[in-house]
This record gives C-alpha cells, sequence and structure tokens, in this order.
C-alpha cells in the first residue's frame, strides 16, 4: 500500500507547469515581482487565490512572498479549501499520507490527522483530493517559501461557519502553525462588474463580517469560520492584493476575482 499512500499531482501541466524547473523558475518570477499593498510580519492565517498560475499567481505570491523571510519558522500548513469535484458532507481529509507536486512531496502532519477524526463530521476519503486543485495548487508556493513543513489538508463541505472555526481552533496549535484558506472571490462577471462586487467582499472581510455567499467567494464557508476564529484570537485582516483575471491573463468580458489577505495579532498589525 506504500505507493497508495501519496496523492499525485491532479492539475500539473494544466494549473502550473509539470517540469520542476520551469515550475521553479515561473513561482521564483512571481514572488520576485509581487507588490502586496501593504507589509505583514509572520501571518498566523492567509486566504489566497486558486485558480491556475497564469491568472491568480501573482496575486497568490503577494501573500506567499511575505513568507521568505520566515522559511524556517512555519513546520505545520493547516490548508482548508472548498470541494469543486466530489459533494463532501462536513470535511474531508485524505487516506494519502503525502501530497505530491513537482518539486517533491509533503507530508500529512499525522499526529493531527488522527486527532480530528474524532470529530463526527469529518471523514478519510481520497475522492474530495483526488482532482481537487484548490489545495493541490498551493503546495509548489509553500514549498518554495518554506523549509521543512507538514500539511493538514482539509476539504471543506456542506458545514456552518461555526464548524468551521472550531476544527480551526482544534488545529490552532502554536506560531509555528500556518493556516491557509483557499477560495476565488466573484466568477465570471464584466471586469467593473467584478471589482466593485470583489472590494465589496474584502471589506466585508475586513469587517470580520459573517453572511459571505457563495457567489462572492467560492470558499465562503473557510473564509467565514475562519473570521470567526479571528474574532476569537484577536487576528487582524490585512488586504495584500486584490485583482483579476483581467489584471493578469484573461480578458475582461468574464473575469474571476482573487485576494490575499493575512491575519495578524491585533497588536502587531503593522501597515507602511
Amino acid at each position: 500500500m506504500a505507493n497508495a499512500s501519496i496523492r499525485p499531482p491532479a492539475v500539473a501541466g494544466a494549473f502550473y507547469p509539470a517540469d520542476p524547473r520551469a515550475l521553479q523558475i515561473m513561482i521564483g518570477d512571481m514572488l520576485n515581482m509581487a507588490m502586496p499593498l501593504e507589509t505583514v510580519h509572520w501571518p498566523k492565517a492567509l486566504i489566497v487565490p486558486h485558480a491556475g498560475y497564469v491568472y491568480s499567481g501573482p496575486i497568490a505570491a503577494s501573500a506567499y512572498a511575505g513568507l521568505r523571510s520566515t522559511q524556517a519558522f512555519y513546520r505545520r500548513v493547516v490548508l482548508l479549501g472548498p470541494c469543486h469535484r466530489v459533494p463532501v458532507q462536513g470535511f474531508a481529509l485524505p487516506a494519502s499520507q503525502s501530497f505530491a507536486t513537482p518539486l517533491g512531496e509533503v507530508a500529512i502532519d499525522r499526529e493531527a490527522w488522527l486527532a480530528i477524526q474524532d470529530e463526527p463530521d469529518v471523514v478519510v476519503d481520497d475522492a474530495p483530493h483526488a482532482l481537487e486543485h484548490a489545495l493541490e495548487v498551493q503546495l509548489p508556493f509553500l514549498q518554495t517559501v518554506l523549509d521543512h513543513f507538514s500539511v493538514v489538508p482539509i476539504v471543506v463541505g456542506d458545514t456552518t461557519p461555526e464548524r468551521v472555526a472550531h476544527l480551526l481552533d482544534r488545529l490552532w496549535g502554536d506560531d509555528e502553525t500556518l493556516i491557509v484558506i483557499s477560495s476565488d472571490l466573484s466568477h465570471y462577471l464584466p471586469y467593473h462588474q467584478a471589482r466593485w462586487r470583489d472590494r465589496s467582499t474584502v471589506e466585508q472581510i475586513e469587517r470580520l463580517q459573517g453572511g459571505l455567499a457563495f457567489d462572492q467567494a467560492c470558499g465562503a464557508l473557510p473564509i467565514e469560520g475562519m473570521l470567526l476564529a479571528a474574532q476569537r484570537h484577536h487576528l487582524a485582516p490585512t488586504v495584500l492584493d486584490l485583482r483579476n483575471s483581467g489584471d493578469t491573463a484573461g480578458d475582461r468580458n468574464r473575469v474571476v476575482g482573487y485576494t490575499s489577505i493575512a491575519f495578524t495579532p491585533a497588536q502587531t498589525h503593522v501597515a507602511h
């Protein structure tokens, strides 16, 4: 069963390059060109987009570029995203014990993986993970900016913000645990309408205000759980980037919105 314990990449060659060298160059270029709107140090959590890298990679890079100085600091990444392929009741952990990308393998944090299986709405099932891109596309970025880390990959299905927040509390850990919420914003609106809609959504997130609709963010439930957790743990959000596919690589008739937002302890909330 050894091979079955590795979840192979599903969208390499589609969402990002399958060739390791080409992937390294692409990510390196995006990180080097990233110009976040604000400067944030030592985030506890990030919201980042999950489209093909030519579309959303530069926006994700605005968040990940800030982690390069923390390479040896974060040792565990709790990764939550919506399900696009296989319906899930509650939450799905993979049965696989590592995730592979062209840049190598990332081990699952087995202690956390075992611990949260006592939750009534957490299932272990490879099917929701097999073709899911929302979590996978974050891994090459994380492999580039962090040294040695394990991951807790969770596909979020039909649940409530309160249940997401509860699971985040259980996985919160210490400062060495980073939480990454994978979500895009509006889908297929004209450029200027999308900019208006996404700005409104991001302002709602900045207020830590729930009630997000799925047409505002495909990862609405993971984000809303994060907002509840941020309130409990006194974290403040900082918008690092807000753009859409019309700004990066797509036409402007039907765009998809992307944001990167960092959450830091309120007393260390730094802007420039």
